[in-house]
């Protein structure tokens, strides 16, 4: 029951972010991608970054100093930190806002779709997981069903948005399979503040390394308006700290095809609103390329354990004393 609540609460993460692309055309300024990214994860780090500091001062014992320390990396984490930051954030929301920008709503994320092969692939090869057959079956039916919401679509797809799709895709699923083998940080009283700074490291990182480049590439950011700091605001705090805390609750706790599937829900959400919110016309197929992916969500993630492993041997401090492995991926995953 428990690992069906952290589906649950996972599962809102890429619907969130199935919201991208309909705040990133509607009401952000045109052709900056980079600096989207960039207002998108920096604010939303720091935020959380802000609040491990008050829970650590709440609970520090009395007399103690520096009690808002922890909220920086240790040991291992020192790496680990920016190295995800860095494959989850910095370059996968560039790439992320360059597709948004050049491919139609819901487009990008269907890319995305592929997403559970290709961590398969990377889990089995790291961490010796074998992912269930039927998980498989889940992505499969996934990719086709998104496929039937895209193939209907009559707009000329980008090679440019396709390739940053792709490659998006790649490197958060690697990101998502050195979460899975790395778990949440030590020095924590609660796994929730934990969890709390491993994403606030993540967003400040991947937000750093974003703030030079969109400088750089786009040069200063132009006049925003109210709207476009709304566009912002939702996208730093919804889609991005909230979302991202769920997201990596789930991809430490369970098993990375099996989480990956729930990320067939942003396309379907974007298709959604696309139909919702702009207009836009969904055919039959469409209609039934949407209930595909959502029977391979439920397909996908009802899979008691997703993975079968030889197991990882937890607390070995093979990367540092920091270590917290996580369970072994058995079907109690």
């Amino acid at each position: 029951m428990r690992d069906m609540r952290t589906v649950g609460t996972s599962a809102a993460a890429p619907a969130l972010w199935g919201t991208t692309y309909l705040v990133t055309t509607e009401l952000l300024p045109a052709h900056r991608p980079l600096l989207a990214g960039t207002l998108r994860a920096l604010p939303a780090g720091l935020l959380l970054l802000g609040l491990v500091s008050v829970f650590a001062r709440r609970r520090a014992p009395v007399g103690r100093s520096r009690p808002g320390a922890s909220i920086l990396p240790g040991g291992a984490w020192w790496w680990r930190a920016p190295l995800l930051g860095t494959l989850n954030i910095g370059v996968f929301f560039a790439l992320l806002f360059v597709a948004a920008y050049r491919l139609p709503g819901g487009v990008a994320a269907v890319v995305g779709a592929v997403g559970p092969f290709v961590v398969a692939g990377i889990a089995f090869v790291l961490l010796g997981e074998r992912p269930a057959g039927r998980t498989l079956v889940a992505a499969a039916i996934g990719v086709g069903g998104v496929a039937l919401l895209v193939l209907r679509s009559s707009v000329a797809l980008d090679p440019v948005g396709l390739l940053a799709a792709a490659g998006g895709t790649v490197v958060m699923s690697l990101g998502t399979v050195l979460g899975r083998r790395w778990g949440t940080p030590a020095g924590f009283d609660r796994k929730a503040t934990a969890l709390l700074a491993l994403t606030g490291w993540q967003l400040t990182a991947g937000g750093l390394l974003l703030l030079p480049v969109a400088l750089l590439v786009e040069g200063p950011p132009p006049a925003l308006t109210a709207l476009n700091l709304t566009g912002y605001g939702y996208l730093s705090i919804v889609g991005t700290a909230f979302a991202y805390v769920l997201w990596f609750r789930g991809v430490t706790s369970l098993a990375p095809a099996r989480v990956t599937v729930l990320a067939l829900l942003s396309p379907a959400v974007a298709a959604l609103l696309g139909w919702a919110v702009l207009g836009q016309a969904l055919s039959a197929g469409q209609v039934v390329g949407f209930a595909a992916v959502l029977g391979a969500v439920v397909l996908g993630t009802s899979t008691p354990g997703g993975a079968t492993s030889p197991g990882i041997r937890p607390g070995a401090g093979r990367f540092g004393h920091h270590d917290v492995a996580p369970r072994p991926a058995t079907s109690g995953v």
